[in-house]
């Protein structure tokens, strides 16, 4: 399949990647490395990571960067380690830790009965409990220290600033949550006191808009000890899926650098940013635009004559069921995305975004 070409040495002006993020670096420090690889600003990012985060980061460019919300909307898959025992600011293990009476939660339930010790707790009683109360459909507060915005400012900002979050519970989908290898150990506090923890390891997938971090506090004050994220991997959102072979060959990988720049102040600072490890073959490991709309939605194919409507945002006598890409074919063999298509009330097909004619290829 051909994509659609520029200047820049034949590179492509509009596509999706597949990210590998590493650990100590922002979803928008990835977004940065892949503006300097490509030479673009229209460059973003669906489905924020944590810096504690590794994993499955999807990043668009150009008009591509229009599918991006069709893709964040997918379900997604994490592997994670629990930390049951202690309870931080952040619910993660970059916080910092908090007296158990001092945690906020999602739905005021009831601890467990008997509560059960953490020196006994096996994996079995533990999956129990996660099976009977997080699995399904949850009620869950995210975390403060988190991308969701509270009148128009993220709440981390608002949390690192001082300032008191309040954030509503949601409803999330937690459709599955495998648990295993429980193991013990103690972890010294910051004050020289030690507490006992239990770590467990766990394999969820869930809707979007599901905070890990949540679920890992809110399982920690069902058994009324705490509990908090130390290790966090995306591994999956919608089709595009790390176990996938096919996504292999387009996986670009990344890893942790820093850089030293002056502040206002005059101090030299250090600040961790991402390495793409071969930046100059990012072009070649983007999806398309008609690959990326075919993995991220249902699709159906169009004519010269109604793809040249949708561009023009006019609606089609075309009955659909939901959310569907609109591909046309071309007399010289070649396919390209003109529409994101939704249902209208009158039953025909609207474009909800429109993808501009490529007359230069």
């Amino acid at each position: 399949m051909m994509v659609s070409k520029d200047s820049r040495d034949g590179a492509p002006d509009s596509g999706v990647l597949l990210v590998d993020k590493p650990q100590g670096v922002t979803s928008h420090d990835v977004v940065a490395a892949v503006r300097g690889a490509l030479h673009m600003r229209r460059v973003g990012h669906a489905g924020t990571l944590d810096p504690m985060a590794t994993g499955v980061l999807i990043i668009a460019f150009g008009h591509a960067t229009r599918l991006l919300n069709y893709v964040s909307g997918h379900d997604k898959s994490y592997s994670a380690t629990i930390r049951l025992g202690l309870g931080t600011d952040t619910d993660d293990a970059e916080g910092r830790y908090l007296d158990p009476d001092a945690c906020t939660y999602s739905d005021p339930l009831p601890p467990v009965e008997p509560l059960p010790d953490l020196d006994t707790l096996t994996l079995e009683e533990l999956d129990g409990i996660v099976q009977r109360d997080f699995t399904g459909e949850i009620r869950q507060i995210p975390s403060s220290y988190s991308a969701v915005k509270v009148h128009g400012v993220k709440a981390y900002d608002l949390a690192r600033a001082g300032k008191d979050v309040e954030l509503k519970a949601r409803t999330v989908t937690i459709a599955s949550c495998t648990l295993s290898r429980l193991r013990r150990s103690i972890v010294t506090l910051p004050d020289g006191t030690s507490r006992k923890v239990v770590d467990v390891d766990a394999d969820i997938s869930c809707s979007s808009g599901t905070y890990i971090r949540a679920l890992a506090r809110d399982i920690g004050f069902r058994l009324r000890v705490g509990g908090h994220l130390t290790r966090l991997r995306r591994s999956r959102i919608g089709t595009f899926d790390l176990a996938d072979a096919r996504m292999a060959e387009h996986l670009v990988l990344a890893e942790r650098g820093e850089r030293e720049f002056t502040n206002r102040e005059g101090e030299r600072v250090t600040r961790a940013r991402a390495v793409l490890r071969n930046p100059d073959r990012v072009p070649e490991l983007a999806f398309d635009e008609v690959q990326a709309a075919r993995l991220a939605m249902p699709y159906i194919s169009v004519s010269a004559d109604q793809a040249r409507e949708l561009r023009f945002g006019r609606t089609l006598p075309i009955a659909l069921k939901g959310t569907a890409a609109a591909i046309e074919s071309t007399d010289q063999g070649r396919e390209r995305l003109c529409a994101i298509l939704a249902p209208a009330k009158d039953g025909n097909a609207h474009p909800e975004a429109v993808f501009p004619l490529d007359t230069r290829s």
